[in-house]
């Protein structure tokens, strides 16, 4: 994951809500219901997240007219969200006497959702204020209307705000409901309409990216036709096949020592053997792995065969990967050419679909993989793919490789939207993987403070960081280091590097979270000092970590679009968060193997129950010692995919992680660390005590 990039910018005010807006009381404005003065206004509620920060009184260009129409989205609260949590709680703690007692969907959507009353009462009370329902969910209302209509429903004003030399318009101050039927409201998207898009993330290996006008444009009459495969990326080598066996004599010194050329790649088999699956005779069998990402690549079945054949994995079973998704696609043009997100450039999602599928099936060979595909890259597309999976317990185990910067991207009126889906998937059996980002703390990418990402910090799910692997020369693990990237070019007469160690590239995300608290399994595992950096105690990312790092990343194969106008199947090196959040999931399935197929469920309980042991790499930026400073070259094509525009070699001095630190213990870019071998062998069932006299199975006999 390449982090996302959405425009909008939210700050303190709409920090207030999130994940803690599941349990806590909600705000009420005015007179309560009961006792109220006669002729007081009716109490509401007020709803977390709806006014973000750009909307600010500098930037305000007045109310907008009553008329505008305006569609939005309001998501059912469903019944009894504390008891949804704790039961979430209980099912995942494997110290408590229901941990693995999962519910099915039918009986989830009993307990815990919305009634018909309710939806009978939401409805209602938007029709009231002059909304049309177009569609309906039980999770949800699709409705339309005008600003005057948001603001009887509502409560406030809709304003126009200039952002990024563009006109939006926001809410003017946060949204309410009436306290009547506020329980049976969750969230409400659409008051702003800033684009909210997420971007797949996956790091390439090129120097630069393609510029976006070498990517295929759909016409604007055909937006909602998946584009062809979009621009080749190519790796050119030269190449180590093990970290530092091939040094790039001819280079400049650095750090005392011609450093070695990056690797041309892993293949699941190698991430296998460094992982310690191999031996174990552990596949994957019985496990579902679900991968989520936007649109749907059209040659993924081909490529993934090809990529099986090529490096003589096991071939898919017949069903082995199914696909499903909504009927149509939206947002499906690209970036403009200054790279604003008007679109969600969907041939740029088809390589982190590609990379999610074969990682899983790499690692976990015999594994049933869904691919669950969302409409496009925003929000309520997403967490419409998600809770697909939830609402049909289509899987044990999902992958998904994208976020928003926390702050300054992310839309904090969709926390409690995510946090449900995990939450019922908590409860289901489903544990979600999500990926940190690969902009570290975010401060050099996106110009402002330091942040982690969303949906990575919220509570139920397990975030993944990254790292940089190398392995011996017959595979097996040698060492990781955190993933953290400095670039320094080679001077144009090659005889010597810029100044060293250069300009941040990239690096795993992690930190600590502004509008998360601190959840019960990090208590007493993770450091004071990162839970407790803002003053407060809040959430720390990562949970753990695995292979990120472009130089020591995944080798991909996908059909793409090369230069000469010829659409075909290659091959190229990937890194990214993307990268590591499929590798763990793959290995989790590997787990729920060992431990006789009984579903892991929500992880982060009994991860951080492992925190310290044979389970867990402890990773750290210096594996080798302080005094040695790890770094390779690599030699990318200017344009991604050939040498016609010439080549780009950088020298990139390895765990310096912007201002994350991997050290002992617990840290802020690997979390508990990477699997060790140690790790799979947790996971199976502790032999049973010899039966003897007075003994049944093990056990006394009473």
């Amino acid at each position: 994951m390449r982090g996302t990039r959405p425009p909008s910018r939210l700050g303190p005010r709409a920090r207030t809500g999130g994940t803690a807006a599941l349990l806590t009381i909600p705000l009420l404005l005015g007179g309560l219901v009961a006792g109220a003065p006669a002729g007081a206004e009716p109490a509401r509620v007020a709803l977390p997240g709806t006014v973000p920060a750009w909307a600010a009184p500098a930037a305000d260009r007045g109310e907008l007219a009553g008329s505008v129409p305006v569609t939005v989205r309001v998501y059912l609260a469903g019944r009894d969200r504390a008891g949804l949590a704790a039961l979430a709680t209980a099912v995942s703690d494997p110290r408590s006497p229901s941990y693995g007692h999962f519910l099915t969907p039918a009986q989830v959507s009993a307990r815990f959702g919305s009634t018909p009353a309710q939806a009978s009462a939401v409805r209602g009370w938007l029709a009231s204020a002059g909304f049309r329902v177009l569609s309906a969910d039980p999770r949800f209302l699709t409705v339309s209307g005008d600003a005057a209509a948001v603001r009887k429903a509502f409560g406030t004003p809709l304003h126009s705000y200039r952002k990024d030399g563009k006109t939006y318009r926001a809410p003017a101050v946060a949204a309410t409901v009436p306290a009547s039927i506020a329980s049976a409201v969750l969230s409400v998207t659409g008051l702003d309409d800033a684009p909210h898009f997420a971007r797949p993330g996956s790091t390439g290996p090129a120097a630069n990216p393609a510029p976006a006008s070498a990517r295929p444009a759909p016409a604007a009459t055909r937006r909602d036709l998946l584009p062809p495969p979009g621009a080749a990326l190519a790796v050119s080598g030269p190449f180590s096949a093990t970290f530092g066996a091939n040094p790039a004599t001819g280079t400049p010194k650095a750090y005392g020592k011609v450093q070695p050329y990056a690797l041309s790649g892993y293949t699941g088999a190698q991430l296998r053997r460094a992982y310690g699956a191999d031996g174990t005779g552990l596949v994957g069998t019985g496990v579902t792995v679900a991968v989520v990402d936007a649109y749907d690549s059209p040659t993924l079945g081909d490529d993934t065969a090809a990529y099986s054949a090529a490096h003589h994995e096991a071939r898919y079973r017949p069903g082995q990967l199914t696909r499903i998704g909504p009927g149509d696609w939206t947002n499906t043009y690209p970036y403009d050419a200054d790279r604003t997100p008007d679109g969600c450039g969907a041939a740029d999602w088809y390589g982190e679909q590609t990379l999610d599928v074969e990682a899983v099936h790499g690692i976990a060979p015999d594994a049933d993989i869904v691919y669950s595909a969302a409409a496009s890259c925003t929000d309520d597309d997403l967490a419409d793919a998600l809770s697909r999976i939830v609402d049909h317990r289509l899987a044990d185990i999902v992958s998904n490789s994208w976020g928003e910067a926390e702050d300054s991207q992310s839309d904090p009126a969709v926390d409690p939207v995510y946090d449900d889906i995990f939450m019922r998937g908590a409860v289901e059996g489903i544990g979600f993987y999500v990926a940190t980002g690969d902009d570290g703390d975010y401060a050099a990418a996106e110009g402002a403070g330091r942040q982690t990402s969303m949906p990575a910090s919220l509570p139920w799910v397990t975030a993944v960081g990254g790292t940089s692997l190398a392995t011996t020369a017959n595979g097996d693990y040698r060492f990781e280091t955190g993933w953290g990237t400095d670039s320094s070019p080679l001077s144009k007469d090659g005889k010597s590097w810029g100044k060293l160690p250069g300009t941040f590239s990239s690096g795993g995300g992690g930190g600590t979270s502004r509008r998360v608290p601190e959840p019960a399994y990090q208590q007493g595992v993770v450091p004071t000092a990162l839970s407790g950096a803002d003053g407060g105690q809040h959430r720390v990312l990562p949970d753990v970590a695995a292979v990120g790092d472009p130089g020591t990343g995944f080798l991909v194969g996908q059909t793409q679009t090369w230069p000469d106008g010829t659409v075909h199947y290659g091959e190229y090196r990937i890194g990214g968060t993307s990268l590591a959040t499929p590798v763990f999931a793959a290995v989790q399935a590997l787990a729920q193997q060992a431990q006789g197929g009984r579903p892991l469920g929500f992880a982060n309980p009994a991860l951080y129950q492992r925190h310290g042991t044979a389970a867990f790499h402890d990773v750290t930026d210096s594996p080798l010692g302080a005094g040695t400073t790890l770094a390779m070259v690599r030699t990318d094509f200017r344009n991604g995919s050939d040498a016609h525009n010439g080549l780009q070699t950088t020298l990139r001095t390895m765990g310096h992680d912007s201002s994350l630190h991997a050290v002992p213990g617990f840290d802020d870019v690997t979390g508990l660390g990477s699997p060790a071998p140690g790790y799979l062998a947790s996971y199976r069932p502790a032999p049973a005590a010899p039966t003897g006299p007075g003994r049944l199975n093990g056990e006394p006999v009473r």
